[in-house]
């Protein structure tokens, strides 16, 4: 629940600062034309307008598009960055090996996420792999080598 929350609050400042970054294109670009009483939009009339807010456009996805890829590399526990990425598996040993993907870990052992490389069938979604406590993994390890 914290994960999507921090995901909805990162989306609200986004969106705010689209919305005063539009409300500055407008006010810059945008001088209505008044015919008969009722201003006009100024958008497929006025080219430096129209061009501006096209820019607006592409930056307003490009920001939406950091904000989801900034998540996706995120905790779903602690929220922090996740580090050190690991390449698994091979393209000519896929059999034995697994196939080829990046493992990201979170550094205090929440979870790893494992994203494919390849893109045969379209685009695969991410798995994320949590693991219980991590020193009691490392105990039950030590224990078994005893």
């Amino acid at each position: 629940m914290r994960y999507w929350g921090f995901l909805a609050a990162k989306l609200a400042v986004a969106g705010a600062f689209m919305f005063l970054a539009r409300g500055l294109v407008r006010w810059f670009f945008a001088k209505p034309v008044v015919y008969y009483g009722v201003p006009g939009d100024p958008f497929a009339h006025d080219l430096t307008y129209t061009t501006a807010m096209m820019v607006f456009f592409l930056f307003c996805f490009g920001l939406i598009s950091l904000v989801v890829w900034d998540q996706r590399y995120r905790c779903r526990t602690c929220l922090r960055r996740l580090r050190m990425p690991v390449s698994a598996g091979s393209w000519p040993n896929s059999f034995l090996l697994g196939r080829p993907r990046i493992e990201y870990i979170c550094p205090y052992g929440h979870g790893t996420l494992r994203v494919p490389e390849e893109q045969i069938t379209g685009s695969a979604a991410p798995d994320w792999h949590p693991h219980d406590d991590i020193w009691k993994e490392l105990e039950a390890l030590e224990e078994s080598r005893k």
